[in-house]
């Protein structure tokens, strides 16, 4: 254990550190430009140099690691004038503009200390850069401290900054050679965060400094959970930064978590409730709204029964929301019919997990990714949905030698850097996972010890398991075998792997039947229940896994448990009977209002209208409703065009809660500003609906907590976790007493309810989706970066000027045969409908494939998705359509033809 001395005090620890960091553990202060605690020290500023007794020069305090005895001087004459004069020099790059209104770079703050003027000579070799809509770039201002080059490299995993020339030719710039806008920057924003001058800056109305204060909370776009802080001033944000010290980001936020953050003050947020009138919206009171809505849910109720109406949970709201729209349809209402979008993204993977290991959960963290040897990433494209978690599988595979599997029907840029990249046909998951189970049984790669230990169905499943060689399977999806075969024994044999899979898994015909298929590769290889292996799915919203946790889903309740499971504890707790009549799910209510017998639905925080597959089938279900409530932020699509009853909602920068991460791990939600107008939170108005509907004393919360300590009565496995214990940090269930620090590792001995895993038989049954003469193409779907599923939240952010609308992802080959060019407007048709929108020739895409997003509703991508869906839990399949595609004259008015 290393003792030292600095300025004349002992110090000891036990562990490896600088002095500069030994010094900050001190609680003394050494001041340094080039620093990031994100970043491996680089040492060229020199303002960190301490005195050190028996050195004849001073030493860099961030390069320099401490030494038994060593005696350390931080603010010697000496160093204090060195200091002086390094910081003196640095300021002749400092505008006197940028010096009064940058208050908090690191150099300027340094300026003010040491009484240093700002010295630029006003002389601009280099101009602004202005052509991004967030980033301001000012070169002049440079001082080359290299902290944007490595942040950029060695946070985001992306290669924008570069260095040219040396000493006073030293130049940064962009990748382009041009402008920021033109280069491969993904707007993370990481460089701005470290830059210590105005050299990169946030744009804005309003500088950083004219923030009054700043609120941490958790990020509201996807599911991994970035903890943030907001900038307030005057009211309203006008700043996002990470929090530095956050174990799920570690500092780092993507585009949408660091800028999208435009829409909490958008000029269409709805301020009053609203009643429809003919084709008209009229303002009402909150007393008219609450008293229409509970009348109509009554009149229903009377005439047709409880379960003639349906409730939709949020993804966007809290757990403590979720867990009240649950209990007010089956307390309320008397029905079982509530659900979520889970519905449509990941309860194939909830249902799959919970079936075979005991527990609907990732079975891992995202700390694991450092730990893992072999990734296994299938069906997702983590570096622009999930982009904070795909630049730690970037890093983990460029910098620390990671072997990465990727299996897309896409060329990703992940799979562009793949070890393998296996590029199945959109439907043959089952197929391709059967082979490469096949491949560990026959070339006896599996964990013998784990199979007799921890496995149940062995000898069932080898002889299954014979009739699919890699060879029948490159048949069926298009795969190589001996891509497949190499695949499989990269997993099996380098350990740990850690297995990552998305949408492209879950949203088919055998949507469930593959993520079982997925864990059976991990049960034979021994690859779960340790350190940098698992199965785990990577939820698509910010609180997706919460909703579905908290029982928005017809099956089950709160803790994810079967209705009878916890029947007792519940009627006990909410002192009313839980109904036992079988509830729809989300897509079954769409079949019951279709015929009829679905009269009124409860829409929280979801736009079910242009985001559901078939979307022309889902537009006449929904307007044979006699009543829709929307409760959104926005006059949703949905609320546009079928809504009678509008309600506007706060949004999660204004009200007080938790989420919870697609790794268990549940964050606390901070009120950063007040709703606009009289938008409520979303648990507000649920308890105050159940008030005029004769339920208020088994609804009277009066903040947040109160409703999270009752989710705690009623799920014994996050029991230990109160909001005490939150606001040190996030905690991941189970976690049942003030004492328990949370399991990040599930399964380790045993698995939830059994010793053994039971190995599934999956046979792959194609999807009744398939192409013909008229639809020869397959079509998938999924996002992209810059916006956010159907841009809701992002379109109303400068995020538009990074991606305007949806394209078409067509191969070079089938572009040529249909004489169409990048740019081009094209008509996609399926079986179901059609959409218009612009073409993007790419080799990213294999022939008779194609691929597009579904965020502008303008497009309304989900027009040519179809009826099927997953055989267990009914998601419905967005993965596989057959499509038509042609090019569209666009017609030119004589005005146009004039003007040209």
């Amino acid at each position: 254990m290393p003792r030292i001395f600095i300025n004349g005090s002992p110090f000891e620890t036990d562990e490896r550190l600088s002095i500069l960091e030994a010094t900050a553990r001190a609680g003394i202060c050494v001041p340094t430009v080039c620093f990031d605690a994100r970043l491996a020290a680089i040492g060229s500023c020199r303002i960190c140099s301490v005195d050190v007794e028996g050195e004849i020069h001073p030493q860099i305090a961030c390069r320099t690691e401490i030494r038994e005895g060593m005696r350390i001087h931080t603010h010697s004459p000496a160093i204090e004038a060195f200091r002086h004069e390094m910081i003196s020099w640095l300021a002749g790059r400092v505008t006197a503009e940028s010096f009064a209104s940058e208050l908090g770079k690191e150099l300027h703050a340094l300026m003010r200390v040491y009484g240093i003027d700002p010295a630029h000579k006003g002389r601009r070799v280099i101009a602004p850069d202005l052509s991004h809509p967030y980033i301001r770039v000012d070169m002049a201002q440079c001082i080359g401290c290299f902290r944007c080059v490595k942040i950029c490299e060695d946070l985001q995993g992306e290669f924008v900054w570069h260095a040219l020339g040396r000493a006073a030719d030293l130049q940064i710039v962009p990748d382009s050679g041009t402008t920021l806008r033109a280069s491969s920057c993904v707007s993370c924003g990481a460089c701005v965060d470290t830059c210590p001058t105005a050299a990169l800056t946030d744009r804005g109305p309003q500088s950083a400094d004219a923030i009054e204060r700043w609120t941490r909370t958790t990020c509201a776009y996807c599911g991994v959970g970035c903890e943030l802080e907001a900038g307030i001033s005057d009211g309203r944000i006008v700043r996002v930064r990470p929090a530095k010290n956050a174990p799920v980001n570690k500092g780092h936020l993507c585009v949408k978590g660091r800028y999208a953050f435009g829409f909490t003050h958008s000029s269409d947020r709805q301020r009053r409730p609203l009643v429809r009138q003919g084709k008209t919206w009229l303002p009402v009171s909150w007393d008219d709204a609450l008293a229409r809505c509970a009348e109509e849910f009554q009149r229903i109720l009377r005439a047709h029964g409880p379960d003639s109406i349906g409730v939709i949970g949020s993804a966007r709201a809290t757990n403590e929301e979720n867990y009240l729209i649950q209990k007010f349809a089956r307390v309320v209402l008397g029905t079982n019919n509530v659900d979520c979008c889970a519905r449509v993204c990941h309860t194939p993977s909830a249902a799959a997990l919970k079936a075979m290991l005991g527990a609907g959960a990732s079975t891992n963290s995202f700390d694991d990714i450092e730990k893992a040897r072999t990734i296994f990433v299938f069906g997702a494209n983590p570096l622009e949905n999930h982009p904070v978690v795909g630049a730690r599988i970037r890093r983990q595979v460029l910098q620390h030698g990671a072997r990465l599997i990727v299996a897309d029907p896409r060329r990703t840029e992940l799979a562009s850097m793949a070890t393998i990249h296996l590029a199945p046909r959109p439907g043959t998951n089952i197929a391709l996972l059967n082979a490469l189970a096949h491949t560990i049984v026959s070339e006896n790669l599996i964990d013998p010890d784990f199979l007799a230990e921890r496995v149940a169905g062995w000898d069932d499943f080898r002889n299954f398991i014979a009739r699919w060689p890699a060879e029948r399977a490159a048949e069926v999806c298009g795969v190589p075998a001996e891509d497949i075969r190499k695949a499989a024994q990269l997993y099996a044999r380098e350990k740990p792997a850690m297995s990552f899979h998305g949408l492209g898994l879950t949203e088919h015909v055998q949507g469930t039947e593959g993520v079982m298929a997925l864990i059976n590769l991990a049960l034979l290889s021994g690859n779960i229940g340790k350190p940098g292996t698992g199965i785990n799915p990577l939820r698509g919203q910010n609180n997706v896994q919460g909703a579905a946790q908290m029982g928005c889903d017809p099956a089950i309740l709160t803790g994810s448990v079967p209705l009878d499971e916890r029947r007792s504890l519940f009627e006990g707790v909410w002192d009313a009977p839980i109904p036992r009549q079988r509830g729809f799910n989300l897509m079954a209510m769409i079949d019951e209002a279709l015929a009829g017998r679905l009269k009124a639905l409860w829409v929280v925080g979801y736009d079910i209208l242009p985001t559901l597959a078939d979307m022309n089938v889902t537009r006449r279900a929904l307007k044979k409703l006699d009543f829709v409530v929307v409760q959104d932020l926005f006059l949703t699509d949905t609320a546009e065009a079928v809504g009678d009853l509008f309600l506007p909602a706060a949004s999660a920068f204004e009200k007080d809660g938790t989420f919870m991460n697609a790794e268990r791990r549940i964050q606390r939600v901070r009120k950063a500003v007040d709703a606009p107008g009289e938008a409520r939170p979303d648990w507000r108005i649920v308890c105050d609906i159940a008030e005029r509907m004769g339920h208020g004393t088994r609804f009277a919360y009066g903040a947040a907590e109160g409703i999270w300590n009752e989710i705690r009565q009623v799920w014994p496995e996050a029991a230990g976790i109160s909001y005490a214990r939150l606001e040190q940090g996030g905690l991941q269930w189970p976690c049942r007493s003030e004492d328990d620090p949370g399991v990040p590792i599930l399964h380790g001995v045993e698995f939830a309810r059994s010793k053994r895993a039971t190995l599934q038989k999956i046979d792959y049954v194609p999807s009744p989706e398939q192409t013909s003469p008229e639809f020869p193409i397959l079509l998938t779907t999924g996002r992209n970066l810059y916006q956010f599923n159907a841009g809701t939240m992002t379109m109303r952010t400068p995020n538009k000027k990074l991606r305007q609308t949806d394209v078409l992802e067509i191969a070079p080959a089938d572009a040529g045969r249909l004489n169409i060019q990048s740019g081009r407007r094209v008509l996609v048709r399926s079986r179901y409908g059609h959409a218009r929108m612009s073409a993007l020739v790419t080799d990213r895409i294999k022939s008779g494939e194609a691929f597009a997003t579904f965020h502008d509703s303008k497009v309304g991508l989900n027009r040519l998705t179809g009826p099927f869906r997953d055989a267990i839990v009914g998601s419905p399949e967005y993965k596989v359509t057959a499509v038509a595609i042609a090019t569209v004259t666009v017609r030119t008015s004589s005005t146009q033809l004039r003007r040209k």
